[in-house]
């Protein structure tokens, strides 16, 4: 069995219709994906079906990948309400999960994912899906945007992590 990395990951990208998940691992400045997806809720089930549905499949993700940190995109409260309520809700889904498990959850808003990701706040859906696949090794981007959102996520928080782990290490060395 090989050595486990220092940091597993998993990034969501919340919606009742399709919340997108990705788990990466990051050590010694590699990143490596470990899965990727979405899962889908049918639109004719009722809400509370929905988000039962989202916490029972995010439960299996986390039992099964053990991550060290959930990264989570922040609602968005842009012009339309009632989406951003439906994310709030599946968000609220997926923190009750990774909150029941003890799993610490990072939240990120779109802009500073885009940025650590794609050097620009600003950058369009298909940059994201392009940079996730280069950073991360894989041999095109993700299909699912959501899929490629989540990843993009994992990697925001690695970045932060290993970042935040350097300055640690630096003080430590000028202190001693």
């Amino acid at each position: 069995m090989t050595a486990r990395p220092p940091l597993r990951v998993l990034g969501i990208d919340p919606g009742t219709a399709s919340t997108g998940f990705g788990v990466v691992d990051s050590a010694a400045q590699a990143l490596h994906t470990v899965t990727g997806g979405v899962i889908s809720t049918a639109s004719d089930l009722p809400l509370e079906r929905r988000l039962a549905a989202i916490a029972g499949h995010l439960s299996e993700l986390l039992d099964e990948h053990e991550p060290d940190a959930l990264a989570i995109e922040q609602v968005y409260f842009g012009r339309n309400v009632r989406s951003a309520m439906a994310v709030g809700q599946a968000r609220g889904a997926v923190l009750a999960a990774a909150g029941a498990r003890a799993i610490p959850c990072f939240s990120y808003t779109p802009q500073a994912v885009k940025l650590a990701v794609c050097g620009s706040g600003a950058a369009p859906k298909d940059q994201v899906q392009r940079m996730v696949a280069a950073l991360l090794g894989l041999e095109a981007p993700p299909a699912s945007d959501h899929a490629a959102d989540a990843l993009a996520l994992a990697i925001c928080h690695a970045h932060s992590t290993g970042v935040a782990r350097g300055v640690r290490a630096q003080a430590q060395n000028t202190n001693t």
